[in-house]
């Protein structure tokens, strides 16, 4: 291995004079700690390290010593329901010693039961599964042949039983006759992609339960998407609702330079919340990797490498990975220091001239994929931005915008006039939209699309005539557009707004977004031909069942669908003097019983 002293440093950065060679982004452990670090720039006879730990007490003269090989983490079984730092090294209280020690050192290996789907003499290609992992507690996992062994045949395997992860289960004889030891975790560099056999296009949303985004906003599986928000929008709340209730697999949170009693929060709460889909404890599915801001700003750099990398190892084994980031902007302003005591040219706001290549390095690993074994998953990406002073306009949500495919974007005034989620209707978009209109028509609601597109243009209206209002007063507006904006207001309320505390409302299916967005494009359409027919937009506000759609989303729960039905008898009915034609919805209302069934009316 190769050594070098040191003869300047700065902050998280030093420069050593070598006495052999090193590579770039090689892993270096620097003084008697054994202090992590990572080569960054190489010349003749100097390299620049980047240190991931408290460089205090570090001093020219001191020796520091290469690893030989690439800033790499340790994967395997026992990372689901733990906390990690940004190098992902245990946080979890297991000794005396509450603090993380200094230097690299992987999590220590657990028992898992070991059960083999392989026999020896099988060809063994990079990704093959060797056999299934069941933890005590949590999703069964895959011990995979590690993506950068060579193709060859098994010679040995090891029986049904108890195993460490650390021990070899598995051995495989490549062409050339060399043995390779697998076992059920592996090393992987963090800055390398993991290998697929193919990227896959993305026809399914990630469901989030919060109607705005799945009805209005949505994402796909292996798409990314962006949550810019000024400071008291709403950002963690918001990441963490999704987490607690997205269809993944697993979810990988980072808090990437957060403050430490937010992540306390979000582990207290992880840790007693059941999971909705198996009735289970939700930190048996996710990991948490917190690097907080009183930490090592350079660790906070690293961090992003270190979920991302995690994420794809369970991608590989099959399984849809929600990755959550908060925030970006932390994350960047690591960069932008770490630039600066380099002494690299800065660029716009002192962020580093390659803020956009990294941004994109991060966000293109988010994909759909078929794995090298064959098996369907994905990783999608939810990156948070805390922009200075709620400016969309600066450097990292403008770069952030040009590689994501969705933009949530949190008002502040909203967020001020408690309305959650504090998305803002006309400065979010969804690129992923055209593409879920079969999902949704596979799910029923053959609507979707249209009635999506009409509360956007109700959205629209009611910002251009609320403008209007305030000018002439809204008592002087024509009664087809006081209705607009009284529908307007019926969306935003009945539908965007949803309340997180309620019981009832805090998680929303598909089936029931279907059923409300049905409602309220019929109460839509009704009222416009009551205004034709000449009634008044106020004499419609002062209905029984305007108010009943209004409170529907928090007095009508999860699969009773014959309130819905009852609901929707009762608009008709309201309507039915008003009507030009008295038109028959025996057969609305009997798909309306079906939440499956809904075709033709969404």
């Amino acid at each position: 291995m190769s050594r070098a002293t040191i003869r300047w440093i700065s902050g998280p950065v030093l420069r050593a004079r070598t006495e052999g060679p090193f590579m770039l982004r090689e892993a270096v452990q620097i003084g008697e700690k054994g202090l992590l670090g990572e080569v960054t720039r190489v010349s003749t006879n100097e390299i620049v390290v980047q240190v991931y730990e408290d460089t205090g007490g570090l001093r020219p003269g001191i020796a520091l010593t290469g690893t030989g090989q690439l800033l790499s983490i340790r994967l395997g079984p026992g990372l689901l329901g733990k906390i990690f730092d940004g190098l992902l090294r245990p946080m979890h209280h297991t000794g005396s010693d509450i603090y993380v020690e200094p230097g690299a050192h992987p999590p220590d290996p657990q028992t898992f039961r070991f059960e083999p789907t392989v026999e020896v003499g099988a060809r063994l290609m990079p990704g093959s599964v060797i056999g299934s992992v069941h933890p005590p507690s949590g999703i069964t996992q895959h011990s995979l042949v590690p993506s950068n062994l060579p193709p060859g045949e098994c010679v040995s395997m090891r029986e049904k039983g108890e195993y460490r992860e650390d021990e070899t289960l598995c051995r495989l004889r490549d062409d050339r006759g060399s043995i390779h030891d697998i076992a059920m975790g592996h090393d992987w560099p963090v800055r390398t992609p993991r290998p697929v056999a193919a990227r896959l296009p993305s026809d399914e949303p990630m469901l989030t339960g919060q109607r705005i985004l799945d009805c209005l906003f949505p994402v796909s599986r292996g798409s990314k998407a962006a949550i810019p928000g000024g400071f008291g929008t709403g950002k963690t709340v918001l990441m963490e609702t999704i987490a607690k209730w997205c269809d993944a697999d697993v979810i990988v949170y980072v808090g990437c330079g957060e403050r430490g009693n937010e992540m306390a929060g979000l582990l207290d709460g992880f840790s007693h919340l059941e999971d909705p889909r198996t009735g289970r404890l939700l930190m048996e599915r996710t990991v948490i990797i917190a690097n907080t801001s009183n930490m090592p700003v350079a660790a906070r750099e690293a961090s992003i490498y270190t979920s991302v990398t995690v994420a794809e190892y369970f991608r590989d084994q099959g399984l849809d990975v929600a990755l959550i980031a908060d925030s970006t902007s932390r994350w960047a302003e690591a960069l932008r220091e770490i630039s600066g005591r380099l002494g690299e040219l800065p660029g716009e706001s002192a962020y580093p001239a390659y803020l956009g290549t990294r941004l994109a390095e991060f966000y293109e690993r988010a994909a759909k994929v078929r794995t090298l074994s064959g098996r369907t998953g994905s990783v999608t990406i939810l990156g948070a931005i805390s922009p200075p002073s709620g400016d969309f306009s600066e450097p990292v949500t403008s770069h952030t915008r040009r590689y994501t495919r969705c933009l949530w974007a949190l008002d502040t005034q909203r967020a001020q006039a408690r309305f959650y989620p504090a998305i803002h209707p006309l400065q979010s978009y969804s690129a992923d939209a055209s593409n879920l209109v079969q999902w949704w028509h596979a799910e029923g609601c053959t609507r979707w699309a249209v009635l999506r597109r009409r509360f956007l243009t109700l959205m629209e209206e009611q910002a251009k005539l609320e403008r209007m209002a305030r000018i002439i007063g809204k008592d002087a507006m024509p009664s087809r557009q006081r209705l607009t904006l009284l529908c307007a207001e019926l969306v935003n309320e009945a539908f965007l707004r949803q309340a997180a505390f309620s019981e009832i409302d805090r998680h929303c299916t598909p089936a029931r977004q279907a059923m409300m967005m049905r409602l309220l494009g019929r109460f839509t359409e009704l009222a416009e031909q009551a205004v034709s027919a000449g009634m008044t937009p106020e004499e419609i506000a002062r209905k029984e069942v305007f108010r009943r759609l209004m409170r529907m989303g928090e007095e009508i729960p999860e699969g009773d669908w014959e309130s819905f039905s009852t609901l929707d008898k009762a608009l008709e009915k309201a309507f039915a003097v008003s009507q030009p034609e008295n038109v028959s919805t025996q057969e609305a209302l009997a798909k309306l019983l079906n939440p499956l069934s809904l075709e033709g009316e969404g």
